[in-house]
């Protein structure tokens, strides 16, 4: 199966459709900042519409105050949008009739395999760890409508996505060409559960699909999401967009942003009286366009960036350690 949609060349991408798709399960960092930042200028360099969209998905992670605190986030930093779509949470009604599609065609059937099962089944040696414990495939051979019986006796079950067997391909816009068999290194996975909403991989298809998104510029911890949602794509006989990973930002450990490598919260960098052009200009620094110490606006980031125009091919290609020490 091959996606070969990007472009080898360093010209802007066609007129498109772009989105900045925020999670409200906490406070947003400098990481999250640098990546809004190069989705934003993608957006913007190359004249796409830019919408802003939620994703709120019901679940515990999800914090009541966090959705209006983004806002206030991407005010301060100077990151503006054309428009703004419904939230997740209000377009659950649409992800169940894309599941409905799905059961027809038995791409996906009821597992009733809790994660504990999973994880032990997982742990034996030849099994992979790419992105998480491979799903063993215990329920594999269940059609979506063993669901009925399932309902009739109360069991709680997921709905899984059956990966089809043979290698995925395509070509992110740092990265160039990613491959792999998802099937027997990603494995089936988690769409919608009988007893809650839609799961992420599931809902951001539907999403992006529904609005016209045709360039999705996001974090790269989530490259291995995107073997799973171009099956999705191709199962239900979609046009998947463009994608772009960006390297994460961690600590001085390696590791991705945490409460150990400081406050590094974005509303904290406000309390602190921290311009918000001195925080582009440090983020701007770390992606290799400007000198380090000099302040900037995303507006003049775009009239900079528009003399360079292969600089999505020259972003740097490893995770970035964050000091708050050189803010």
């Amino acid at each position: 199966m091959h996606f070969l949609t990007g472009s080898d060349d360093d010209s802007p991408p066609a007129r498109g459709r772009a989105r900045l798709a925020p999670s409200p399960t906490g406070a947003q960092h400098v990481g999250n900042a640098r990546t809004f930042l190069v989705a934003w200028l993608d957006a913007r360099c190359s004249g796409s519409e830019l919408l802003l969209r939620i994703e709120d998905l019901d679940t515990p992670r999800t914090k009541p105050w966090a959705s209006d605190q983004i806002l206030e986030d991407l005010a301060w930093l100077g990151l503006d949008w054309d428009r703004q779509v419904p939230h997740a949470s209000q377009r659950a009604d649409r992800y169940t009739e894309v599941l409905e599609i799905l059961k027809q065609t038995n791409r996906v059937y009821p597992c009733t395999c809790t994660r504990s099962e999973i994880d032990q089944a997982a742990s034996a040696p030849h099994e992979g760890t790419l992105d998480g414990a491979v799903y063993p495939g215990t329920c594999q051979t269940r059609r979506a409508d063993d669901a009925r019986q399932l309902d009739q006796q109360g069991v709680k079950y997921a709905w899984r996505f059956r990966m089809p067997p043979g290698v995925q391909s395509w070509r992110d816009g740092l990265h160039g060409v990613r491959s792999l068999e998802p099937s027997r290194d990603l494995g089936d996975f988690v769409v919608a559960r009988n007893y809650g909403p839609a799961a992420y991989q599931l809902a951001v298809v539907v999403d992006d699909h529904d609005q016209g998104i045709t360039r999705v510029v996001r974090g790269d911890d989530l490259i291995y999401s995107t073997f799973r949602q171009l099956a999705l794509y191709a199962a239900l006989e979609w046009m998947p967009p463009d994608y772009l990973h960006v390297p994460l930002v961690v600590g001085t450990d390696g590791k991705r942003l945490a409460k150990r490598h400081g406050d590094t919260r974005l509303s904290y960098l406000r309390e602190q009286a921290i311009a918000p052009e001195r925080l582009i200009g440090y983020l701007a620094w770390s992606l290799g366009w400007i000198e380090r110490g000099r302040v900037i606006t995303p507006r003049e980031l775009v009239e900079f960036l528009a003399m360079r125009p292969g600089w999505r091919s020259e972003l740097p290609r490893e995770p970035w350690v964050f000091r708050m020490q050189d803010l």
